[in-house]
């Protein structure tokens, strides 16, 4: 995986994703005989998925001022597949599906949004929005057709089995949980049209099942996760190999909504018993890992210092701060709380990732060893993403997502209004459940700063909040690994696989062997195909689907820009109001 960002983290909705306010409690009795002579008070924090249902947040977002509208006028020509004119009302069902839909994966930037009507025509649409929000254009990424859908404002109960229309190139013929088969849409009215009459998406076990299938012809191409010898093990006279380094990262994830790590002493004092330096060396320099991410949920760049989880290992401090707490270590050497009970972590990977349950295997009996209960448990991909993640049914995770150009994913990814709930009909993509007051309204504060600089420094205060609460911990950015038959396929195969929207030009794909067909193998399969919902909390959901078939007002490049996109005639026009 990846979790597209969600995103994601992320992939994610439609391509735009106070110290812990979950640990409310009572307290209950004293410490043991076995505490401190100091009194500590137990605290008790929500552990089961019932109680987890139940927590609430009282964050309230910053009150918006201003304002800006949003005009975009679409291509007379852009039509969808049955040849019905994209309009307005696509727009706005996009809009109120995003924001209304219960357990929709993100409404940020959607929530500012209080209108979307059409201007001169039902081709122009113009966006009232309550605030500024600088990063507009990954509003609208991916437009719903209107039609397709019974009720705009709750589409959890669409796209069961296909994504029924498109505005791009290809329409999804038929998808199953054996293949997704692509067909031109003999309807888009754009330059790249499909050069290949059918595309074909099969789905295959693990990275080993991808090679040994592209070595021998069973697919023309193979989007695998990279490994240490994976070039080597691809190698072939008619294989070519494209590496390259982009959004990609893998971390640990602490979920603290509720379990152990709702409990801040204990998150801080795991986190700080886990040595990055050390995991480096055992799990990525062997993969060719050139140094160990220190930036947070982001790579390198324009919005990060480059510092901040720098020295997070601290073993000594970790002891102290639970010693001082009223914890205890058992016979048996794991930590007891003030109240007698030892946290059981539940670490999820999803299975057939050799990367992840090697450290696992490695790490597990160390954080064993320092005294913290810590046990494997994982499932597959669909399970995993779309399921485990979204639900957040998990203590610890391990993953990596791929960011889109613009840090507004951070919001959607870490604002304490964007936990899923009860209360908010379970909307967002906060799956790590952190709460910071502070830091919420330095994001809100962000997407509203038109000014580049002081919405980087924003940007950058949040990591640092974020290293300081132990939300995770970065491991490396991770390059993308693609392999193509030679003889089997040409065009620009390797153009856009570094794209957030990976591989979204297989329209221009060429078939060399005149089979007719293109034959593509997946790693990970989506297990639900609905573009607004967790389902699309799965970066191969949206790259295998959602990303082919939705048009957008503006996409994303290669080399991490947003730029205007055919279904609009031209720039879009922006006005602020003060």
């Amino acid at each position: 995986m990846s979790k597209t960002t969600k995103v994601a983290r992320l992939a994610a909705a439609l391509i735009t994703v106070s110290l812990i306010g979950a640990a409310c409690g009572g307290s209950d009795d004293a410490a043991t005989d076995e505490a401190p002579a100091e009194e500590t008070t137990a605290v008790s924090y929500p552990t089961s998925l019932d109680d987890c249902a139940n927590v609430t947040y009282d964050y309230v977002k910053p009150a918006t001022t201003g304002g800006m509208t949003i005009t975009y006028d679409i291509n007379p020509a852009a039509v969808w597949d049955d040849g019905s004119p994209i309009t307005a009302a696509d727009f706005a069902a996009t809009w109120e599906a995003s924001l209304n839909t219960p357990g929709s994966i993100s409404t940020s930037g959607y929530d500012q949004v209080t209108a979307v009507e059409a201007g001169t025509s039902d081709k122009q649409v113009v966006v009232t929005l309550k605030s500024v929000y600088a990063p507009w254009r990954g509003l609208f990424g991916g437009i719903i057709k209107a039609a397709s859908v019974k009720n705009t404002k709750d589409v959890s109960a669409d796209f069961a089995d296909n994504i029924p229309f498109s505005g791009r190139p290809y329409k999804i013929k038929s998808w199953s949980p054996d293949q997704i088969v692509f067909e031109p849409n003999d309807k888009y009215w754009g330059t790249d049209k499909a050069v290949t009459k059918k595309f074909v998406i099969v789905p295959k076990a693990d990275s080993d099942t991808e090679i040994a299938a592209i070595k021998a012809g069973e697919v023309d191409f193979i989007y695998p996760q990279f490994f240490a010898g994976i070039e080597e093990a691809v190698k072939q006279d008619n294989i070519q190999t494209n590496l390259d380094y982009g959004g990609d990262y893998e971390g640990f994830y602490f979920q603290q909504k509720c379990g152990p790590f709702a409990d801040p002493n204990f998150r801080a004092a795991f986190s700080m018993s886990i040595d990055r330096e050390a995991l480096f060396e055992q799990i990525y320099i062997p993969l060719g890992g050139k140094e160990l991410l220190q930036c947070g949920p982001m790579v390198p760049g324009p919005y990060c210092v480059g510092d901040e989880f720098a020295n997070s290992y601290d073993p000594a401090a970790a002891e102290a701060l639970l010693t001082e707490n009223g914890w205890t270590k058992g016979t048996d050497g794991y930590w007891v709380d003030p109240s007698g009970k030892v946290p059981d972590v539940r670490w999820i990977i999803n299975t057939g990732n050799t990367r992840r349950e090697s450290t696992q295997a490695y790490l597990i009996p160390l954080l064993n060893a320092a005294g913290f209960k810590v046990r494997a448990d994982n499932c597959d991909a669909a399970c995993y993403f779309q399921q485990r993640l979204p639900g957040m049914d998990y203590d610890m995770a391990m993953y990596i997502s791929t960011a889109p150009p613009d840090p507004a994913y951070v919001t959607s990814s870490f604002a304490c209004d964007l936990i899923p709930t009860e209360a908010n009909g379970n909307i967002g993509q906060n799956s790590q459940g952190w709460c910071n007051k502070e830091a919420s309204d330095l994001l809100y504060a962000a997407d509203v700063d038109a000014d580049a600089a002081t919405r980087a420094d924003k940007v950058k205060q949040v990591l640092a909040l974020m290293a300081k609460d132990h939300v995770m911990l970065p491991l490396m950015q991770f390059p993308k690994s693609g392999f193509a038959r030679t003889d089997k396929v040409g065009g620009p195969w390797n153009a856009e696989l570094n794209n957030y929207a990976a591989f979204n030009n297989i329209h221009l794909w060429q078939d060399l062997d005149g089979d007719g067909q293109i034959v593509f193998g997946a790693e990970q399969w989506p297990e639900c195909l609905n573009p607004i919902t967790e389902c699309a909390n799965s970066s191969w959901m949206v790259w295998t689907t959602a990303f082919q078939v939705l048009p957008g007002a503006y996409t994303t490049t290669n080399d991490g820009k947003y730029v205007l996109s055919n279904l609009l005639s031209g720039e879009a026009k922006v006005e602020i109001k003060s």
